[in-house]
């Protein structure tokens, strides 16, 4: 297991970040699992001894049950809460009522209280934005989670599913006024949904932002388990939940070519597709959910592979997004540019 910094701070998190969205199954959560206590402790402890120090959870996961039985389960591990980077999200409706879901003020501080009593932990690691509000100024969200800092609920703080204006925006208004900036962005990002790599990724380079990469396999699509003439298991995620939407033709050409490296090493093809995402220089992190132990030791095997350069090559070829302005025009125009450092031809 391989370890690097949470974003632009001195906190180390593992490379691989457990989820626990199959903690739970109540309500519209039992399509993607319904893991009892018994067997997210195994799967806990099986990923903390295997190096994992980085859980992520969510307030929404099960209605606040995913929380409850995370939260408990890293008791039951016996672990120090300290050795543990533990992350939850708010920003999803919790209840019924008109105030019971967004970026607001008012629902982030509502909504700490209520994760930090079912984590049953006094602080949470890495809080972040579960979603984009079109409603609540980011100017509001931002200043609630400097308070959440300043008063030691929450360590870090991050964003997931934004847009880069907004991203942008977010860390203008901390720097303008000294609050405490987002760190991470939790975003998905496969080989075959690398969309990301447009605008997004070019940002967090720069701003030093640490990604979080959820659903690496899109949603079990990529596990090598659905054929390209149709079907898959019959108890596989997608068969109720098909999500995340990507462009199942230019995904299966993607599981062509890794599922020739995969038989060439004679791993999974899942493997593959998380060391392909693990291999890029901007992932910081990549989240897997398991549904047992057997696939949860699978995908932790992905750290063990080492992509050659010429595997890379390949899957990159195979995964290139299609060109899109402002992107061809960059590419003609950074070509020129780069020209001007070139070695003096004699």
């Amino acid at each position: 297991m391989r370890y690097k910094t949470l974003g632009n701070t001195g906190l180390a998190v593992s490379e691989i970040c457990l989820g626990t969205m199959t903690f739970g199954g109540k309500g519209f959560w039992t399509a993607i699992g319904q893991l009892d206590q018994s067997v997210a402790d195994n799967i806990v402890a099986k990923a903390l001894d295997a190096g994992v120090n980085f859980i992520d959870t969510a307030d929404v996961y099960s209605e606040g049950v995913s929380e409850e039985i995370t939260g408990q389960a890293m008791k039951n591990s016996g672990r120090p809460r300290t050795d543990i980077v533990l992350a939850t999200k708010v920003f999803g409706s919790m209840g019924t009522g008109r105030n019971d879901g967004s970026s607001s003020r008012g629902h982030i501080m509502d909504g700490v209280k209520a994760s930090l009593k079912r984590l049953g932990t006094d602080y949470i690691d890495l809080y972040q934005i579960h979603g984009t509000d079109p409603i609540t100024p980011v100017e509001e969200t931002v200043r609630a989670m400097e308070d959440l800092v300043r008063q030691g609920h929450v360590r870090y703080w991050g964003i997931s599913n934004w847009q880069a204006w907004r991203i942008t925006k977010a860390l203008g208004v901390a720097d303008k006024h000294d609050y405490a900036k987002p760190v991470t962005l939790q975003a998905y990002y496969t080989i075959a949904g690398r969309d990301l790599e447009r605008e997004i990724v070019p940002l967090l380079e720069s701003e030093k932002l640490g990604l979080m990469v959820w659903s690496p396999l899109a949603g079990g699509f990529l596990s090598g388990k659905y054929a390209r003439e149709g079907g898959g298991p019959n108890d596989a995620r997608r068969v109720t939940f098909d999500f995340p939407p990507l462009n199942k033709d230019r995904a299966f050409d993607c599981i062509d070519v890794m599922r020739e490296i995969a038989e060439a090493r004679g791993v999974s093809i899942a493997r593959i597709a998380l060391a392909y995402v693990l291999n890029k220089r901007f992932v910081m992190s990549v989240i897997i959910g398991a549904k047992n132990t057997e696939q949860l030791d699978d995908n932790l095997a992905a750290t063990e592979i080492e992509l050659t350069s010429e595997e890379m090559e390949k899957l990159d070829a195979v995964s290139a997004l299609p060109a899109e302005y402002p992107g061809w025009m960059l590419t003609r125009q950074q070509e020129a540019q780069f020209a001007r450092l070139a070695p003096l031809k004699k």
